[in-house]
């Protein structure tokens, strides 16, 4: 299975091409978000007049989080790193090691970091009316922090919780967190040295690894050299408790060591982070949930991401195909963005498309002063009318599927 899209992707064309600076970028934004519906936009349940926004790993970078394909993401900087695969985690003792004790070390930076502005200015404009729902592939829950009136749903997961894989009870991440540190003293001690140290304060890729760590993306540190294969991780306590029986009707066991560490004798019991690995695939009721946001929606902002994956891809090509304008504001290249913008009407200063390349923290906090300045009024909240009981209905969908 091979990671799509590890080196740099073509440059974009900025549109318009004022969207180089700053201003122009803003105002463009402002044109675009505010602009009446699309006339070519095919029907939906939604409001044609709101915005869905899709995100990823680079909106994060001001909060001091690592990215995948950025000048400093992991994929750049990091040549030999390869997370690790579902089936992987799932058949290998060895390979869970390795991935609970970098996540071990990485989890404490994740923990304490916080949404930044652009998050917050997202917030800003869910109250102006002009968004409607987010959908981020990212798993640092900073979306839902920062805005929890406006509909997240986070497409690969989150790494504030744990599912067992067999009985499919949650356990929470701190919790968690506490149990590997009681398993591990001696990795509990490290962790509190580099802490003191400063080694996971910076956000710079060369002091990190001049201490002696790689920091990858989703709460991953690499410690070169480390003896992962001594490190352990509790079993599920709800199949501790009580052994489920297997889809083959057999009992399932669940052996520990006197201290709680999982036994690989065990058949059942294995906790997973929530999220959705590399090579697993995500769930039906997800994508289902993902599409009804940009159905319901007139436009669709891009915002920290080149669309590597194809999970967060197909959801722009949809958009695209329902003939919704689309803006992204990325660094670097968009994976397949020309036939975004392609047939763009002359003329066009924003309303119908816009490219930015500029950092999401820069953008959006100008983006909601100006629209401020201006005296943008909401015609309706949260981009929902109150005649849409179609899109009130899909609404509460999106939200069941967060809690």
């Amino acid at each position: 299975m091979r990671i799509p899209y590890t080196g740099p992707l073509p440059p974009p064309n900025i549109i318009p091409r004022n969207a180089n600076t700053i201003t122009g970028a803003i105002a463009a934004l402002s044109r675009f978000l505010t602009a009446p519906p699309s006339k070519s936009l095919q029907g939906g349940p939604g409001d044609p007049n709101s915005t869905v926004i899709l995100s990823g790993a680079g909106i994060s970078v001001a909060s001091g989080l690592a990215d995948y394909r950025g000048t400093n993401g992991t994929y750049r900087q990091n040549k030999t790193y390869r997370p690790i695969y579902y089936h992987e985690f799932l058949a290998n003792h060895e390979a869970r090691k390795r991935y609970w004790a970098r996540s071990f070390l990485g989890w404490t930076n994740l923990h304490k970091a916080r949404p930044n502005s652009a998050h917050y200015a997202i917030k800003n404009l869910g109250d102006m009316g002009l968004v409607r729902s987010v959908v981020t592939q990212n798993v640092d829950s900073f979306h839902s922090k920062a805005h929890p009136d406006i509909p997240t749903l986070e497409l690969h997961g989150y790494l504030r919780a744990l599912t067992c894989v067999t009985c499919h009870n949650d356990l929470p991440r701190e919790q968690f967190q506490e149990s590997l540190s009681k398993l591990n003293p001696a990795w509990a001690a490290f962790l509190a040295e580099a802490i003191e140290s400063g080694a996971l304060d910076t956000e710079n890729p060369d002091e990190r690894r001049a201490k002696g760590m790689k920091t990858n993306p989703d709460g991953d540190v690499d410690l070169p050299g480390a003896p992962y294969s001594t490190f352990r991780y509790p079993a599920c306590p709800h199949c501790l408790a009580k052994p489920p029986i297997a889809g083959d009707g057999t009992q399932t066991k669940v052996e520990v060591d006197e201290e709680g560490a999982w036994n690989p004798t065990s058949t059942a019991g294995i906790l997973k982070p929530s999220v959705v690995m590399f090579g697993e695939s995500i769930a039906s009721r997800v994508k289902e949930t993902a599409e009804q946001a940009i159905d319901g929606s007139g436009k669709l902002l891009v915002l920290g991401t080149s669309l590597a994956t194809y999970s967060a891809w197909r959801l722009a090509r949809r958009a695209q195909e329902r003939g919704m304008p689309i803006g992204i504001l990325n660094l670097g290249g968009v994976r397949g963005e020309e036939a975004f913008f392609k047939n763009l009407p002359g003329g066009q200063v924003g309303e119908a498309g816009v490219r930015v390349e500029m950092g999401t923290d820069k953008v959006l906090p100008g983006l909601v002063d100006q629209l401020k300045r201006t005296g943008y009024t909401p015609s309706h909240s949260n981009g929902i009318s109150s005649t849409a009981n179609d899109h009130h209905t899909n609404s509460r969908v999106f939200k069941d599927m967060l809690s």
